[in-house]
This record gives structure tokens, sequence and C-alpha cells, in this order.
């Protein structure tokens, strides 16, 4: 990527394009770009700011001298680009407050036209981009890349470098812990990765696999900040999910699916699964379990914070949420119960058609995206979901979360009371098991909190019986709701695969399901 980035720009400069817009927090990975093609075609590289006017660029000259009197004036500025005859590549940082001046939108449209057939071009270096309608056809835009996995790697061995004389801090990073550390180092910037590898270094005083969770924190604020996505510190792991046979087979096949391996090897990044099924199931756990799996962020889109009541807004805030969610990929995101977020989109006179345009927005990115961001959709009633959605190339797979049969519920159930540190070896399990039929798993863990209740209130540990009446007190949803559950296994008989095992080819599978319409 950066080997590209900068022959894109030296064809721009060679073609001698007159104003270049370059969109980056990275000023200074961008002046050091464009010395390169100043030095490459011999030419002077001058770099300008409001604090310090015109001065030679590069690092060694920061105690320079202001070439140009007055030149903080971003006419005074203009005016000498304007006037000087030597080849020069002029770079202007954080131009775009200016950009609002009409004398100053005039003196650019002069400059595009006069220093055309020069030998000079004027970057203009901003996070922010802001071109006036006056100077849309004067100026070239380049979006500027995040740093790659390649500069990542050049960072963290020159880091590395730098500390090996020093014997309070250890370095044992193995080759797999090594691509982790470089995969969570993508989506910042040089300055954020330095510093974040310097917070590590300090933080545990080593360099290895646990540095990964330092990294990973870095990227949290960089989510704060969004205000449209929240991150996801989560305790879940995969082993906290009864069941699922199938969906944990295919995710565990995926493990390594977004490393520089995996791409060497021809495999694309896998794009997403949608999980629809019955409430209580486990879908929402499995999607935070699978950013420990693959030791990604989790980022969970709120519908609720993207609709605005200004017209524009809602499609600019979707638009944003997605950009940030691939400016620190690789990265999960999480739409929970996505039928309820888009369910306007078909009543367009309640809201002037916005949840259909920012659904479409949605969709686009999902089938045009190239960044390494997993998205993980959440659903429990299919008739919501539009069929635009449900085509194949927006997932990968879409999964169906069926009520647990009884090896999975017993499963289940030793894992919520080992969390509690019960042992479950005094548990009549097969009569337990046998109470719990119908129950999803969210009622198994309610289920056992009310029976810690009892428990707690007799003062006495707790006990099968308090666990067995704790569930003939319950109602399941699969009775309350049955009709709308047999619709959706209906539906999913033949449009979705099992997350669970449907044949028991093995110990401990779950028997084929009988439907029953």
């Amino acid at each position: 990527m950066s080997s590209e980035m900068l022959k894109n720009l030296d064809i721009f400069v060679r073609a001698r394009y007159p104003i270049i817009y370059i969109t980056t927090f990275e000023e200074g990975r961008a002046d050091d770009y464009l010395i390169k093609i100043g030095r490459s075609r011999n030419k002077k590289v001058i770099s300008w700011s409001q604090t310090r006017g015109l001065m030679p660029a590069g690092t060694g000259h920061q105690n320079a001298k202001s070439i140009a009197e007055g030149s903080g004036d971003p006419m005074c500025a203009l005016d000498y680009v304007m006037n000087s005859h030597e080849p020069a590549i002029f770079i202007f940082h954080d131009f775009h407050p200016f950009l609002n001046d009409s004398s100053v939108i005039r003196r650019l449209r002069e400059i595009s036209i006069a220093i055309k057939e020069s030998f000079k071009t004027l970057v203009l270096v901003s996070p922010v981009l802001k071109i006036p309608c006056e100077l849309e056809k004067d100026i070239n835009v380049v979006d500027f890349p995040m740093p790659s996995l390649s500069d990542m790697a050049a960072l963290l061995n020159k880091m590395i470098s730098d500390i090996s004389d020093n014997r309070d801090i250890k370095i044992s990073i193995a080759d797999d812990e090594r691509e982790l550390i470089l995969q969570a180092l993508l989506g910042l910037t040089i300055s954020e990765a330095e510093n974040v590898i310097a917070k590590a270094l300090v933080k545990n005083g080593a360099l290895n696999a646990a540095s990964i969770g330092v990294i990973l924190s870095e990227k949290e604020q960089i989510i704060r900040k969004s205000n449209l996505l929240e991150y996801y510190n989560t305790s879940e792991n995969i082993d906290d999910v009864g069941g699922l046979d199938s969906l944990k087979h295919w995710l565990n096949l995926r493990k390594q699916a977004f490393s520089e391996k995996a791409r060497n090897f021809g495999l694309p990044s896998p794009r997403g699964i949608l999980m629809l099924g019955v409430q209580g199931c486990g879908k929402s756990l499995c999607a935070k379990a699978v950013s420990a799996l693959w030791q990604i962020p989790l980022l969970r889109l709120d519908m609720g914070k993207i609709f605005s009541s200004l017209i524009g807004s809602s499609e600019e805030n979707i638009r944003r949420a997605v950009k940030v969610a691939e400016s620190i990929a690789p990265a999960i995101l999480w739409i929970d119960e996505i039928d309820k977020g888009f369910n306007g989109m078909n009543s367009g006179n309640s809201d002037a058609g916005t949840s259909s345009r920012v659904f479409g927005t949605f969709l686009t990115w999902m089938q045009e995206k190239k960044s390494p961001v997993f998205v993980i959709a959440t659903a429990n009633n299919i008739s919501l979901l539009p069929p635009e959605l449900l085509r194949k190339g927006r997932f990968d797979e879409i999964f169906f979360v069926d009520l647990p049969e009884a090896p999975e519920r017993a499963e289940i159930f030793k894992i919520h009371l080992k969390k509690r540190e019960i042992p479950c070896e005094s548990f009549d399990m097969k009569a337990i098991v046998e109470a719990s039929e119908g129950f999803s798993g969210a009622e198994i863990e309610q289920a056992i909190i009310a029976s810690l209740f009892e428990a707690f209130y007799k003062n006495e540990g707790l006990k099968c019986e308090f666990l067995l009446k704790a569930l003939e007190q319950t109602v399941p949803l699969s009775k309350t709701m049955k009709e709308e559950i047999d619709s959706l296994r209906s539906w999913a008989a033949s449009r979705a695969v099992m997350a669970s095992r449907p044949v028991d080819a093995v110990e401990g599978a779950r028997p084929k399901r009988r439907l029953e319409f």
C-alpha cells in the first residue's frame, strides 16, 4: 500500500496536477511521501502552516526561519507560490479554515491556472475535506490510506531495535504472536501505534501476546470519540456458548482468516454472518465470543444513534459509522436485532423514506466493502427482514439458532453452574435436562438465578429440588410463542444452515429434529 500510494502521488506530480488535496490525520507520513517525490524529481519541498509560515520541509528544518516574511498569512503564502519560479512542491497544512474566504478561493483558482505549465505543485494536507464549489474542478482529492501491515512491521522492528539494549524489558514474540500484534495495530496511525507499543512496554515490562489487550484498548478510545459505535470489552469466550457446534466449527475455521498468511494463500476476508432464531438462544452471546476467539475488536452499531431528525443526517451518520469501523479494521461490526433496526424501511410515509435510504447505504457498503470488517447481525423475526439483505453476497452464511436439545441443555446448565462455582456433580442432571425441555439458554440461566434466590433466602446451598421447582414455575417462550417459532423453523428448514449439528454422527451431537407444523 505504501509503494502504491507513493507511485500514485508521483504520477499526479509528474502529470502537473496544479492542486492536490490529501485528507489524513498523519501529516508527517504525507510529508515524508512528498519529500521523497521531491528528491526524486529534483524539486524543493516547502511546507506551510499558519503558525510558522513557509519553511523547508523535513525533520532537519524545525528551527529554521521562515523563507518569506509574513508568510503566516495565507494570502501572502499563496502569492509566494504564484511568483516562485523554481520547481517545487508546496505543502499547506490545515488550510481548510481559510477556504471560506472569497479572496483565498479566487487566488487558488488563479494559481491552478498559472502553475499548470510550471513545475510547481500545491498540496493541501488536512484531516478535514472541505472544497468550495468554485474549486471542485481545480482540485484533485487523494484519500491517504492508513498504515499497512508492512508499515506496522517496520515500526515494530524499529522500536524493538531501539530497546534491544534495555535489560529491564523482555521481548519474547513468537511468529504467530507477532502477526496477532501487527493485526491488532492495523487501523491506528503510526503515531498512535508508536504510543500504544510504548504503553505496552511500560505497563507490562515486555512485548508479548499480552500486549494485544493494551493495543485494543487504544482502539476503544477511537470508537468512543465517534459517538456512533459502542466498543465492547467482552469477558465471554467461545467455551461460554453451549451447543451450536456447527456455528462454532465454522467460526474456528476462520480464526486466522484475517492474517497475512491467509491473504498469501488466496483467501478473501470473511464478510459476515446473519444469525436468526428463537430469542434467548445465544445469538448475542455468540457475537461477543467471536471477538475473544478471533482477538479483534467488537463494535456494536446502535441503530437508535444513526437516525436523526435533521434531513440527510441519518444517511451521513451511517456513512460515518462504517468509516470508523473500517478505520480500525480488522474488526467485528455487531448489529443486534437488525430486524427491528430497519423495521421502518417499508413504511416510507412515516419517515420520508429515511429508513430506506439508510438501509440502501448500508447494503451498498456490505456488498462493496474491501476492508476486513466482519458483520454479525442477529434477528428474531424473519418477516421484518427485506429480501435484499438475505441475498448471497451480503453475508457468507445465514445460521438458524434453534432451541437447545438435551445434550446442549446439559452443557448450558454446566456452564452457568461453573460460572457460579457450584459443583454440578450433586445435581440429577438427567431430571433437570428433562424438566427444561423447550427452554432457551436465557430461560435456563434465569431458572438457575431464581433457584439461587430461594437458596439464599433459606440460607442453604443450591439444591436440585430448588432448580426443578424454578423450572416447573417457568413458562418457556416455546409455549407462549409456539406458532411464531414453528413458522420460523419452517422458513429456516430450507434457507439457512443449522447452527447446531443436525445428526448424531459423533458422541454428544444432537439428533435430527422432527418439526411439527
